[in-house]
């Protein structure tokens, strides 16, 4: 199991009215969440594209537990229990500055190769990089 935790900070044009953020912008902070974990590893989704693979999102699941609010510090843990394969699963949770879990959330994203628009496995540098967490 690999777990990766980053932090992100609520601006304001992320929020609404009440100062709670925008449900839609949980999605950005997935996001956010994913290319630290991989940047920890020393990848990044450029270099991934540069080797003819692209990882688009076939699902998202999120649970809203309480307000992200504006100007506050969030935690996003991020989670792959499971060696990737064609697809890679991720779970997120979300945590405010009182360290109070406020959102989960999982994605699934799949391994595309770029000239093929064919599932793929992602590139061996990736799997070597990512199996010594799941021997």
């Amino acid at each position: 199991m690999f777990v990766h935790t980053t932090k992100v900070r609520v601006r304001y044009g992320e929020t609404d009215q009440m100062g709670y953020m925008y449900y839609g912008n949980y999605a950005g902070f997935f996001e956010v969440g994913r290319v630290e974990m991989l940047r920890s590893l020393g990848l990044t989704y450029k270099w991934m594209e540069e080797t003819g693979i692209m990882m688009p999102v076939l699902e998202m699941k999120c649970r809203y537990l309480k307000p992200a609010l504006y100007d506050e510090e969030i935690s996003i843990k991020v989670t792959m229990e499971k060696m990737p394969g064609v697809k890679i699963h991720f779970k997120y949770e979300l945590y405010n500055e009182k360290q109070e879990l406020i959102h989960i959330g999982e994605t699934l994203l799949a391994f595309i190769n770029m000239k093929t628009s064919r599932p793929s496995l992602p590139p061996q540098e990736f799997l070597d990089l990512v199996k010594p967490f799941f021997a």
